[in-house]
């Protein structure tokens, strides 16, 4: 009787912390541990795929960072207490860079949405201060900063093959440069 009851106790105790993350005060030492921090709202929402979500954000206000007008959020989707995004939602997110053009934000960041109804804000609790008190520390301590210009995502060509012409083109040159070469090396070398 006695296992057992060690035994659920370990077990409650464990599972009851699963999703709780450290409490962190709203000041410049936190702000500091992310490259990025904005608020935005979610355009679209792509489905977990092996590991991470995607949602895409407009940019509203750009307070840490750089980031285009539509930036990209990578969101753990396996872990038990993952965030849920909807497109229209309206967030503060703390992200850190996962790739150039895209962030990747832990389920422990201080990343929080927008309720209309302040009494359904939980992470008011959690934090210390409701969501304008946040917006209005990150506008007055980080400042607004004027996120990039969207640009068509360059990633998509570069593994292109050459046209036909491109290819003969290349291919003559490289045949010049290697007779080149072999010219040049028994001229000086012999």
């Amino acid at each position: 009787m006695k296992q057992f009851l060690i035994l659920t106790f370990f077990i409650i105790n464990f599972s009851s912390k699963a999703c709780q993350c450290p409490l962190t005060a709203l000041n410049m030492e936190e702000c500091n541990k992310y490259d990025i921090i904005f608020k935005g709202k979610i355009l679209s929402v792509k489905d977990c795929g092996d590991k991470f979500g995607e949602a895409l954000f407009e940019v509203e206000e750009l307070y840490k960072g750089v980031v285009a007008k539509e930036f990209i959020v990578l969101f753990e989707c396996n872990v038990e207490c993952a965030m849920k995004f909807n497109p229209g939602e309206e967030w503060v997110i703390y992200s850190n860079y996962k790739q150039v053009d895209k962030a990747i934000m832990g389920w422990c960041s201080r990343s929080r949405k927008y309720f209309r109804n302040e009494k359904e804000d939980f992470y008011t609790v959690n934090y210390g201060n409701d969501y304008y008190d946040e917006v209005k520390f990150l506008r007055e301590k980080l400042g607004n900063h004027r996120p990039l210009a969207n640009q068509p995502n360059m990633e998509a060509n570069r593994n292109q093959l050459p046209d036909k012409t491109q290819f003969v083109v290349i291919l003559i040159c490289s045949l010049a440069a290697i007779i080149l070469f072999y010219w040049l090396f028994n001229k000086f070398f012999r």
